[in-house]
């Protein structure tokens, strides 16, 4: 087992217990039916039956539109303000304007597909900015499985503010922060609706995030309650800008002016954790199923933190709840939301409009939100909910004995996929190898000699492979021997990445059954002088993940040191370079 610590709290992830949430409903008794996995499928068989995996992905990429996108948000604006407490009598202005035609459009796109596409809205009661009834957007497209039902989740938040958290006056059209994350889940909705899958996905606008993450809570805590069973969760929140603002928060953006049309982040929990598995399944799709077929290629960046540097968003709620989360976000933030006397970027303010008109034509012509970026972003966000969503179910494994500098993968597989992929992780947040097998139990000889975690993941006939399961630590330290050569009650492990950019993750294990202890990790420069001392506490026989932010834009060499009782137990070096 693993536990993991986290030093920086978002003022997000904090407020989520400041106001009960209460009445958490769907407003259509169908789509609880559906999430439940409780309907007949049916009721929801497409007219032209498309299912095979290399036409929805080659769809997909085609089909998803930039003018589409670019139409979303130019509507979005015209909301001129959706802050959680703004108006939701009015038909063109507010919050309530703005769900509405969100949901018009999920209705739109349900009924050019065979009303496959089952709409609701999740409504909630909290005291937010003066506003006591709240409500998320849904468009449900149902599974075809219904005995092994499981539910993707692809979501953004729909609602915007200025500098003020409660401002419902000012024009607060929030394009990059999320009318973009937003158009990316209508537009999915509208691309998806034509293919038929074996899992249900959710396509889901938010409220509140900008108050709490309220709306991706309420969500979560009903999907809990209810006991959905949720195999991942996208969320997209500033997915679409290109251009670095003043300050960012870090891991920051190189400076002012600076254009990224070419990298997407994905932030997520942990190391070695469920929510850090599903971001390297979705990049490990992007490079086997699009890379090879799209026009621009794109760098998926697996981020070491959940999220930014103070900051959070509405993947968060479902980590809380067990499930795997994930974020995508842009290379490039135009600000760090602080808002202070000296502020001047565009995110959380007034200013975080579609674009400026340069030559005085009264035409917007220079926007600030990229929307062929946008697009390649909503193919890599479709193609991964895809594949999950058709893909088979992972197995339960277990490691042997090591034969010959090789481990034993012994796989537990009710369903007898027979073909099964396995992964190996040494420094960084990627995968070095996956290895393909063809029987339940075989033998894998890494190509290298040291500390490594492993994972495994069903194939099924038509070479699709499920989510991987949370990784497993294991050492390589001579033939016959697994885990051999344990010196220490506590081990001090290498931090990964290594060399790291804004972020690493310490880990320490723990080899034998102890009584709790409160340890430090202590952080210091090459001459000696002490950076930070991170308080932890040890965990019984587990390994204990502690992150450490360094920040951007500095490089060098630091010592880190397990510290107990004042006693340095081992101390190792770390590299970080941006």
């Amino acid at each position: 087992m693993m536990t993991r610590l986290f030093i920086i709290f978002s003022w997000c992830t904090l407020s989520l217990s400041v106001f009960a949430q209460t009445n958490i409903t769907l407003t259509n008794a169908i789509a609880m039916d559906i999430l439940m996995g409780d309907y007949s499928s049916s009721d929801y068989v497409s007219t032209t039956i498309i299912d095979d995996h290399d036409a929805i992905i080659q769809g997909i990429n085609s089909q998803v539109s930039s003018d589409s996108l670019k139409s979303y948000i130019l509507k979005l604006a015209t909301f001129e303000n959706r802050n959680t407490g703004s108006d939701t009598l009015s038909t063109f202005r507010g919050i309530g304007a703005a769900r509405q035609w969100i949901m018009s459009k999920f209705q739109a796109i349900s009924n050019e597909n065979d009303q496959r596409l089952v709409t609701s809205f999740l409504q909630f009661d909290q005291d937010i900015c003066g506003m006591t009834r709240h409500k998320n957007v849904l468009g449900i497209l149902p599974g075809t499985d219904i005995d092994h039902h499981q539910v993707i989740v692809i979501e953004g938040h729909f609602d915007s503010r200025c500098a003020g958290r409660c401002d419902v006056d000012c024009i607060a059209q929030g394009i990059e922060d999320n009318a973009s994350g937003t158009a990316l889940v209508i537009e999915l909705a509208r691309v998806m609706s034509r293919y038929t899958f074996k899992n249900t996905i959710v396509f889901m606008a938010t409220t509140g995030e900008e108050q709490g993450l309220n709306g991706a809570k309420a969500f979560a805590d009903y999907a809990k309650t209810k006991a959905i069973p949720i195999e991942g969760v996208f969320n997209n929140d500033v997915i679409g800008g290109v251009i670095c603002g003043k300050t960012s928060s870090e891991p920051s953006c190189p400076g002012l002016n600076d254009v990224d049309s070419l990298q997407v982040r994905l932030f997520s929990n942990g190391s070695t954790s469920i929510q850090k598995q599903l971001a390297r399944f979705v990049k490990l799709q992007y490079q086997e199923e699009l890379k090879p077929i799209v026009r621009v290629p794109m760098l998926l960046t697996i981020m070491s933190a959940e999220d930014r540097l103070g900051r959070g968003g509405d993947h968060i709620p479902f980590r809380n709840n067990g499930y795997a989360a994930i974020r995508f976000t842009s290379a490039n933030e135009h600000g760090d939301a602080s808002n202070g006397p000296d502020y001047t970027d565009r995110q959380h303010t007034h200013n975080d409009i579609v674009g400026k008109d340069v030559n005085g034509d009264l035409i917007i012509d220079s926007f600030y939100v990229d929307f062929n970026y946008l697009a390649r972003n909503t193919v890599i966000n479709g193609a991964a909910a895809a594949m999950l969503a058709i893909g088979p179910h992972a197995p339960a494994y277990e490691i042997r004995d090591f034969e010959k500098r090789g481990f034993v993968v012994s796989i537990d597989d009710p369903m007898n996929y027979d073909n099964y992929r396995v992964t190996i992780r040494s420094k960084t947040n990627d995968w070095d190898t996956v290895y393909t097998i063809h029987s339940k139990i075989d033998t894998i000889f890494p190509n290298f000699n040291s500390l490594y975690f492993v994972s495994v993941a069903s194939v099924d006939q038509n070479g699709i492979e499920s989510v991987f399961g949370q990784e497993n630590f294991l050492r390589m330290s001579g033939i016959n021997n697994l885990n051999k050569n344990i010196y220490s009650p506590f081990e001090l492990l290498q931090n990964k990445p290594n060399p790291f950019d804004e972020s690493t993750i310490i880990s320490v294990k723990s080899n034998t059954k102890i009584h709790t202890k409160n340890a430090i990790i202590r952080i210091q420069d090459m001459q000696g002088n002490r950076i930070k001392d991170i308080p932890f506490i040890l965990s019984n026989q587990e390994i204990t993940e502690i992150m450490y932010y360094h920040g951007y834009g500095v490089s060098g060499v630091y010592s880190y040191s397990l510290v107990i009782d004042d006693e340095v137990v081992d101390t190792k070096r770390m590299i970080f370079n941006n």
